[in-house]
């Protein structure tokens, strides 16, 4: 199994790619900036790793060019980028860097992919898989995260899309809920002026341990790349609330095509 992790060096892409090189995999995948973990990710774990800036295009460019060049044909994308900045309410944000946080939480994400889709490995009875990251507010508003919380959503709607266009491919995308991760840090710093009661209920979960457990969010990932249902395709999962790798949910999905996925509520 060959696997990429777009932004390994996040703690959620270095657990990934820790525990599939563990197991086997060959994991290649990009960081933003250098560090002790990542030197780690290539040192100990034989993760190949390149640098990729979202921001930047040319690096973009050249990042899935050196992929491509090492990896060859991926079975598994997985495309973990978050930034929770700007934090607070949309009439008070700078513009631009609003903009900023939908390159790095959407569009980059899928110019990414536009460019290694072509380079799945479709010559094997296991259809390649392309692993996103959902966030909170699909259910309900989340305040003072708009430019976050669009992203997600707009990617949860691009993986069904994705995959009622690219019927070859594996498309899903997973909530792993709270996990304690360096993504917290803009929250914690802005305070509560910024952040507003998600200040206290992040400070509560990290203090109380009330997070998700990241063998879980392993686990779950793991799942959807590699289970043989068919029906995981084009939905979008949660770590903490769903039955996921039980022959139950799978039941359940294959008898509901709307189940997990954005829809309009309660039509009349």
């Amino acid at each position: 199994m060959k696997a990429i992790v777009i932004s390994a060096s996040s703690d959620i892409g270095t657990a990934l790619a820790k525990d599939w090189s563990e197991n086997g995999w060959e994991v290649f995948g990009t960081y933003r900036t250098y560090s002790k973990a990542v030197e780690s990710l290539e040192t100990n774990f034989n993760v190949r790793l390149v640098h990729c800036d979202l921001l930047d295009k040319n690096s973009i460019q050249n990042a899935c060019e050196n992929l491509v060049h090492q990896c060859s044909f991926w079975d598994a994308l997985i495309i973990a980028p978050g930034h929770l900045e700007p934090i607070g309410d949309f009439k008070d944000l700078d513009f631009d860097e609003w903009e900023k946080s939908i390159q790095i939480n959407l569009l980059q994400q899928l110019r990414i992919l536009h460019q290694l889709l072509p380079y799945r490995n479709l010559s094997t009875k296991q259809e390649p898989c392309v692993l996103f990251f959902a966030g909170g507010g699909t259910n309900n508003a989340v305040l003072h995260y708009s430019s976050y919380t669009l992203s997600k959503i707009a990617l949860i709607k691009m993986c069904e899309l994705l995959d009622a266009e690219i019927p070859d491919t594996r498309f899903v995308i997973v909530g792993p809920g709270v996990v304690k991760t360096k993504i917290h840090e803009p929250t914690l710093r802005l305070g509560k002026r910024a952040a507003g009661d998600n200040y206290k209920r992040t400070v509560q979960r990290l203090e109380n341990n009330e997070c998700t457990d990241m063998d879980d969010v392993i686990k779950c990932c793991t799942y959807l790349i590699t289970t043989p249902c068919k029906n995981v395709r084009g939905r979008n999962f949660s770590v903490v609330s769903d039955k996921w790798d039980t022959r139950e949910l799978e039941q359940e999905l294959a008898a509901d095509q709307n189940m997990y996925k954005l829809r309009r509520h309660k039509n009349t």
